[in-house]
């Protein structure tokens, strides 16, 4: 392999074209583009404008056979992801996916088992939220025990509105058979992600989600889930693509502080000098009354921190692109594992599962009964195959 990692791009559509434009551009230092490839012929001339001298492929597999890539990243609609890194993997070439890792976890879980049995590649995703400083040191808070135990995480994200113009530019968009679902699979999968990475995976989920509410699409485009984490705390997870003005608001309450995250920029962290029921337990006659006349100084059992980080747009995409390439030319720990890509997955098919059949469902839930109702909507569609 030479000094730097020689990428092969799968699709060249904007994440695609913005991943080469980095690599292009010198943003990520340990890697070269190798060959692009697409589908469309259109993107052959694109490419030779942009990239000159750089090898065009219209089909993955001739360019993984090429000798011309070490690894590949797959731009591509989310069902083929798992396929494409599966080829890419059993020709011992470096495998990473775009997220989501898949639309269904049975497609996933083939995918990990072929990477954990080429534990000589590196196989990642672009999670690139979780190259973000202030959620890397959000975690480290949490898991350092610094605001105690998790009782309650909530986290409202609806800054992801899209007229009805976007998804009307595209025969796939939207669709069960073309993209898998709606909000829960393309906007909203970096969230579902830093949320079980930070406060950690739920037993079970209660979710109402509306499909077509306010567009006509025939996906999810508004959702309330709520998640038992099984030890009497609980979560709520709400996103929408129809909120013009976007709220982007996370929370998460520990039984000795409390974590509140703004837009994804600031977070204020309040740290309480003993647990909250010790407080509480502890209280004078006097204190308690004073809670209702003014008398009561709550500032003086805990201490507030504002924290932020200034993030160059890019550079979170670039770094997980740069991290990838160093795992695999030097062992450099991975940010973002491939084999992390089913938990984001696997909620967002217990939150579908959960609104389709109007129960509780388990995070273990029956893979193949999701299966069977996803692809009971891919008929009323129409549009494309069933699933397997």
């Amino acid at each position: 392999m030479s000094r730097k990692l020689r990428l092969g791009i799968i699709g060249l559509g904007q994440q695609g074209n913005a991943y080469a434009r980095f690599i292009n551009d010198g943003a990520v230092r340990n890697m070269d583009i190798g060959a692009i490839c697409d589908v469309d012929p259109a993107k052959k001339e694109l490419a030779a404008s942009l990239y000159p001298g750089v090898p065009f492929f219209d089909d993955y597999p001739t360019m993984l056979e090429s000798g011309d890539v070490d690894a590949v990243v797959t731009c591509v609609p989310h069902y083929l992801h798992p396929d494409m890194a599966i080829a890419a993997l059993n020709k011992d070439i470096h495998a990473l996916v775009e997220k989501p890792a898949g639309v269904y976890t049975k497609q996933v879980r083939e995918l990990n088992a072929v990477a954990a049995s080429k534990p000589e590649l590196t196989f990642g995703i672009i999670f690139n939220q979780r190259n973000n400083p202030l959620y890397r040191r959000l975690k480290e808070i949490v898991e350092n025990g610094e605001i105690g135990a998790i009782r309650r995480t909530n986290w409202i994200i609806t800054k992801w509105w899209r007229p009805q113009g976007y998804y009307d530019s595209s025969l796939w968009r939207a669709t069960w058979g073309g993209e898998g679902g709606g909000v829960l699979v393309n906007q909203a999968p970096h969230q579902l992600d830093l949320w079980q990475w930070i406060c950690g995976m739920p037993q079970s989920v209660y979710a109402k989600a509306a499909f077509g509410f306010r567009r006509d699409i025939a996906v999810e485009d508004e959702v309330t889930a709520l998640v038992d984490y099984g030890n009497g705390a609980t979560g709520v997870f709400i996103t929408a693509t129809h909120d013009i003005t976007g709220t982007d608001r996370f929370e998460i309450l520990g039984d000795q502080g409390k974590i509140v995250v703004e837009n994804s920029l600031t977070a204020t962290v309040t740290r309480l000098a003993k647990p909250e029921l010790e407080i509480s337990n502890g209280l004078s006659p006097e204190e308690v009354k004073g809670l209702f006349s003014g008398g009561f100084d709550a500032t003086a059992h805990y201490t507030q921190e504002t924290i932020s980080f200034d993030s160059v747009w890019g550079s979170q995409h670039a770094g997980v692109l740069e991290n990838f390439a160093a795992n695999a030319l030097d062992g450099t720990p991975l940010l973002a594992p491939g084999s992390d890509g089913i938990n984001g997955v696997r909620l967002a098919n217990a939150i579908h599962l959960s609104s389709w059949t109007g129960r509780e469902v388990p995070l273990d839930f029956d893979e193949d009964e999701y299966l069977a109702e996803l692809n009971k909507r891919i008929r009323e569609e129409a549009l494309f195959p069933e699933r397997h």
